[in-house]
């Protein structure tokens, strides 16, 4: 019996669904398991994936992973979708409830707190909707975003909060770009067509960015224009790997590595 399936639709692929990860999946949206980062690592761990777009921790943290090279998600200053949202002053926080779902995130606030010589607890926030009950919370991703938009139950509270965009203090400590997310694959497995398609689907989200912003419906197209074309970048280059480097060598300088530079494969 032939199949009629594609290439694409035979291959193991995780992403995140998330405004600033569409680019990086279009034209392969049917082949694509989506889920929250931290779940697409633990399935990524247990073989159930060959390649997911992950927390960038989950490549530094393992050794089990090659990094697609040329392709990633970071920003070169306010990324406005990782925030800190705080009613007290950053220097009087005692603790920090953190999404859970991106643990480079969580592992980005612990070394710009510590790197100002402050170490509040960190503590899982269960549901977004709890969370104009913390005197801190990181936000991720489209919840960040539904924050800063005053939607849903979180964003009903966003007055009273002040904002550290943590793609701003990072940019601001290092000069650097921060990598949040990256193509992580496995090393045991055959993945070489599988990196000619998620390149191919980079070409195709980074030529269609303003389409893809026009076509989204949530936090007016402006916004969506701006986010998608400035804000978040979709490169992994020099400068996005020596910002890699710099984390890997903080998070290991403040007891949360050991961390391993990547090996990149194209």
């Amino acid at each position: 019996m032939t199949s009629n399936s594609s290439p694409a639709s035979r291959r193991r692929i995780g992403s995140p669904d998330s405004l600033n990860t569409v680019p990086l999946t279009r034209g392969i949206e049917p082949a694509v398991v989506f889920a929250p980062p931290a779940q697409l690592a633990e399935m990524l761990a247990r073989d159930e994936l060959d390649a997911a777009l992950v927390s960038i921790t989950a490549v530094l943290f393992s050794d089990r992973y090659d990094m697609l090279d040329g392709i990633a998600i970071s920003s070169r200053g306010a990324v406005k979708s990782v925030l800190l949202a705080h009613r007290r002053p950053l220097e009087e926080l005692r603790e920090v409830r953190c999404d859970p779902a991106s643990l480079a995130s969580v592992n980005l606030v612990k070394v710009l707190l510590a790197e100002r010589g402050l170490k509040p607890w960190f503590r899982p926030l269960a549901d977004y909707a709890d969370a104009p009950n913390h005197d801190a919370v990181l936000l991720i991703g489209d919840a960040a975003l539904d924050f800063l938009f005053e939607r849903g139950a979180a964003g009903a509270a966003r007055r009273r909060y002040s904002i550290w965009d943590l793609g701003a203090a990072w940019w601001e400590l290092t000069g650097l770009p921060f990598v949040y997310a990256a193509w992580a694959l496995r090393r045991d497995a055959d993945t070489l067509r599988l990196r000619e398609l998620l390149g191919e689907a980079k070409a195709r989200g980074v030529s269609s960015l303003e389409a893809i912003a026009r076509e989204r419906p949530d936090y007016g197209y402006e916004f969506r224009k701006d986010y998608l074309g400035g804000h978040i970048r979709y490169d992994l280059g020099a400068d996005e790997k020596r910002g890699l480097k710099k984390f890997a060598e903080l998070l290991c300088q403040h007891g949360l590595g050991p961390a391993r530079e990547p090996r990149y494969v194209t």
